[in-house]
């Protein structure tokens, strides 16, 4: 009764044990761009309503990989807030490039056509808010 007492604490510690999530995760680093390697395309941000923000988004267009770059960007807290790529200045044709953490480098999927795609979008998923939009253009 007593080892069954002991092991019984220690088997859910064991099971209570979580893979390493996607906000705990270190973020990826990116790979260094060229230095004379000019974006392909690039907007700054523009709040909506009681949003602050700063910063720009810009396009990337690699061999291996294309990428969305934020840089010097803050923007005011918020929940569940993601980056999309959007045909639209509204989150409603889009795709989805990953939470917003401290990274500051999302990865394009490989499928997307980045041309058609005109606004970098930071929503808050959970209660469906734009929190800014950043109108593309082509360099």
């Amino acid at each position: 009764m007593k080892k069954i007492a002991f092991l019984l604490p220690l088997f859910f510690t064991l099971l209570s044990c979580e893979i390493e999530g996607e906000l705990t995760r270190k973020p990826e680093q990116a790979a260094a761009i060229p230095e004379n390697t000019l974006p392909a395309f690039t907007g700054d941000f523009m709040p909506t309503s009681g949003i602050n923000v700063n910063g720009s988004a810009k396009i990337y267009l690699n061999a291996n990989q294309n990428e969305v770059r934020l840089e010097n960007f803050s923007i005011s807290n918020g929940p569940d807030l993601k980056v999309y790529l959007s045909k639209t200045d509204k989150p409603t044709d889009f795709v989805t490039l990953g939470n917003l953490t401290s990274a500051t480098i999302y990865k394009i999927p490989s499928q997307v056509d980045v041309s058609v795609y005109k606004y970098v979008l930071i929503h808050c998923q959970q209660y469906n808010h734009l929190f800014a939009i950043a109108q593309l253009s082509k360099n």
